[in-house]
């Protein structure tokens, strides 16, 4: 049998998950030292066709529910049943490769549909070049400024970071190449949680949601001190949790049990003697908010500062990795051999490419600005400075936020893109309409850079841990970023006329109807809610202080607080289950197995949040609104919540060392 052989039939090495010993080194499946089919017209055309496929349904998915799925999961198991079926001999380089290829669609579609839609909100001229540029513009710039921060974030923090989806995708790519029962526990785990969440979302048979409001005292508690307890009752998100572990799902509830259980019973108490609304662009008055009113138009603005907080203090901790990039970059551009090293699995695009890249990048979309944007020297620069400097702020805030939670908070990083363009716009003397358009251009490119660069990251852990080639991956990116980028400004089109976003009966656009409401008073020079997003950033500063990890506290309480319950419930799950037993071999069978378990709980969800997707786009939707919004209906979620919870425990504690 050879080496390749014996290692797939081994599976992914020991300390795949764990922090590596001094001197240890991680050697992957397919070994640095041999070449494997990767790049090739299979690899290539399949990865071509999951992101024309995927960036249609993602599009209609986040236009209508305002929720946009990772398509690496769903894709990963296409690409695996396609190469079964075709009967493949050492086909996980190519699977690497077109899920890499094709998840460019989630990545370019929440991009665009969290900014473009607003255009056509605010009844604005909107181009099919200026979609598609912008969306292929910022997918280039993630692509490029992540690049350079690879060798840190999947090889120098191996370990440190979870990496959820990451884990999930890999486990699956795996569990395809091994066979065996492996891969029976991960089919079996895919559909008892996917079809779960299928019912739920498909036929409504139970509520999404769980809240205290069920009984009289719980919607007492909410009424008079707008206290309330909330908790998604999704699989997926359980399943998300446990690979996440109890540290950091800790961290993250901590910060939304400190917005939802200490800020909003404080700005409740505090409203009912203030007869006006507070804030900026509220028309409502405090008294009369309910708890999630609250969170929506004072909380989360703290999030979001506690976020760009926690980037800049990223950016500072990183400072001497972006130096040695930047060195490196400088060296090689002028002259000097590339450093990168000979083994394959470790060589990136050469530095000389990525900085060349970059130049040529920015004069694009310079021109783009000036010839299909401003029309004028002075914005179109402002605009590229305000892109150049934002994105390549946020873009290891993107990268760590998905190497955390699987999550990344780009609506909220967009949105406060779209406030400091806006005031800076207006700053130069451009506001009305044509503001509006630029702003949204320019959030448009920074939102599809951010999204790009976080989605990435998770591809490249995943290369890591199998053995790919880092520099095929980074080459084909570029062209399933163009790709789904004229597929999702396409979609999207088509679907602005032929359902619309404003009005009833039309697609919610949710996240682009709160860019829209939040830039139309900007550019009329109203005010944004600066206090807020310094109250956040300041709290950033005081977790820094005290070694709590920033980022993922700020995220808890940016996210509702309902997805960030059941994070928490996983990772308790997780340290339940390792901890049990003082034999550790146990306990690390069980790890095991549970991290299958949890990946084929997110693999089910995603793929069967496609088809449930696809139903609803042929309005195949059996769900009583009346129904899943009862008491009754919640009451019941906890019930199965409950079921869902125990049978992962019961079937994790199955392990056995010999396993």
């Amino acid at each position: 049998m050879s080496e390749q052989e014996t290692n797939v039939v081994k599976g992914l090495p020991e300390n795949a998950y764990a922090e590596l010993k001094p001197g240890e080194e991680y050697v992957p499946i397919m070994s640095p030292h041999k070449e494997y089919p990767e790049v090739n017209l299979w690899s290539v055309l399949w990865g071509l066709v999951m992101a024309v496929l995927f960036s249609g349904a993602a599009a209609y998915l986040g236009l209508k529910i305002g929720q946009v799925f990772e398509a690496a999961i769903p894709i990963a198991i296409l690409a695996v049943g396609l190469s079964t079926m075709a009967k493949r001999s050492k086909a996980l380089g190519e699977n690497v490769i077109i899920q890499s290829i094709g998840a460019t669609s989630g990545t370019i579609v929440a991009g665009a549909i969290f900014t473009m839609p607003a255009l056509y909100i605010l009844d604005l001229e909107v181009q099919f070049f200026q979609v598609f540029t912008a969306s292929l513009l910022g997918g280039f710039l993630g692509i490029l400024f992540l690049v350079p921060f690879r060798k840190y974030f999947v090889a120098e923090m191996h370990g440190k970071f979870p990496f959820p989806e990451a884990t999930a995708t890999t486990e699956i790519l795996v569990a395809g190449e091994k066979g065996g029962n492996q891969a029976f526990i991960l089919v079996i785990s895919g559909l008892i949680g996917g079809i779960y969440d299928f019912v739920v979302a498909t036929f409504g048979w139970w509520s999404e949601t769980f809240t205290s409001k069920v009984i009289p005292y719980g919607q007492d508690l909410a009424d008079k001190l707008k206290l309330e307890f909330r908790l998604s009752i999704s699989s997926a998100i359980l399943g998300l949790g446990y690979i996440v572990g109890l540290k950091y799902t800790a961290i993250i509830a901590a910060g939304s049990f400190v917005a939802w259980y200490m800020i909003i019973p404080i700005f409740a108490f505090l409203g009912e003697y203030i007869a006006v609304p507070v804030g900026a662009n509220v028309d409502l008055l405090i008294s009369n908010m309910s708890p999630e009113d609250l969170f929506d138009n004072y909380v989360r603005h703290i999030g979001i500062g506690g976020i760009a907080m926690a980037g800049l203090i990223g950016i500072i901790k990183s400072s001497g990795i972006i130096k040695k990039s930047f060195v490196l970059g400088f060296r090689e551009l002028f002259g000097a051999k590339s450093t990168n090293n000979n083994l394959r699995t470790q060589r990136d695009l050469p530095m000389k490419i990525i900085a060349v890249g970059l130049g040529l990048t920015f004069i694009l979309i310079f021109v783009f600005f000036y010839f299909g944007v401003v029309n004028n020297l002075l914005h179109a620069l402002v605009g590229l400075v305000i892109v150049m400097i934002i994105a390549f702020l946020f873009t290891t805030v993107a990268a760590t936020a998905i190497a955390i939670v699987g999550t990344n908070p780009v609506s909220g990083m967009t949105l406060m893109t779209l406030i400091l363009s806006s005031v800076v716009l207006v700053s130069v003397g451009l506001s009305g309409p044509s503001g509006m358009v630029a702003a949204l251009i320019i959030g448009g490119v920074v939102c599809t850079a951010l999204s790009q660069a976080g989605a990435f990251i998770t591809d490249l852990k995943i290369g890591y841990w199998l053995g790919s080639s880092p520099y095929k991956q980074e080459k084909w990116k570029f062209l399933g970023t163009v790709v789904s980028a004229a597929t999702v400004a396409v979609v999207m089109m088509i679907l602005n006329d032929t359902y619309g976003f404003v009005g009833e009966d039309k697609l919610v656009a949710p996240q682009a109807n709160a860019m829209a409401a939040v830039i139309q008073p900007l550019m009329s020079n109203q005010p944004a809610p600066w206090m807020l997003y310094l109250a956040g950033a300041f709290m950033a500063l005081i977790l820094t202080m005290i070694n709590v990890p920033a980022l993922a506290f700020a995220l808890g309480m940016y996210l509702p607080l309902e997805l960030n319950t059941p994070l928490l419930i996983g990772g308790l799950i997780s340290h339940f289950v390792i901890t049990r037993s003082k034999d550790e071999a146990l306990n690390k069978a069980r790890k095991e197995r549970g991290t299958l378990i949890a990946s084929g709980f997110i693999a089910g969800g995603a793929l069967f949040g496609v088809l449930s997707a696809v139903l609803r786009y042929f309005d195949l939707n059996w769900v009583d609104k009346a129904w899943i919004e009862s008491h009754s209906a919640e009451l019941i979620a906890i019930i199965m919540f409950a079921a869902i919870s125990a049978y992962f425990i019961w079937d994790t504690l199955r392990a056995k060392k010999e396993s």
